[in-house]
Parts: structure tokens; C-alpha cells; sequence
């Protein structure tokens, strides 16, 4: 049997903890606004990058 007043003392116990959480915390994270704009094109392949170099008799 559930008990409604029990069900609610902790659903207002659970929500005055996470108030309490979010007031002494100094940030929320939240979602950035999306921009409708395209990404910018990469370059294909890994330009740039050498070879490991000092290997000479591993091969």
C-alpha cells in the first residue's frame, strides 16, 4: 500500500535538495542555442602528421 502523504514528503524533500544543490553551486550547464550554419570543410586525410621517426631497423 502506498502511502500519499509519505510520497509526498519526499517528493518535496528530493526537490528542496536539489534547490538547495543548484543555489550553492557557482554554474549550470545548460544547451548552447544551435547555429544554422554549415561546418566548416576538412581537409581529408591526416595532413601534418609525420612518422614516429627513430624506427629505422623495424621494418
Amino acid at each position: 500500500i502506498i502511502d500519499p502523504a509519505k510520497v509526498t514528503r519526499s517528493a518535496l524533500q528530493n526537490a528542496a535538495s536539489i534547490a538547495g544543490l543548484l543555489l550553492t553551486t557557482e554554474c549550470i550547464i545548460t544547451d548552447l542555442p544551435e547555429n544554422d550554419k554549415a561546418a566548416p570543410g576538412m581537409d581529408p586525410g591526416m595532413g601534418g602528421m609525420g612518422g614516429m621517426g627513430g624506427m629505422g631497423g623495424m621494418m
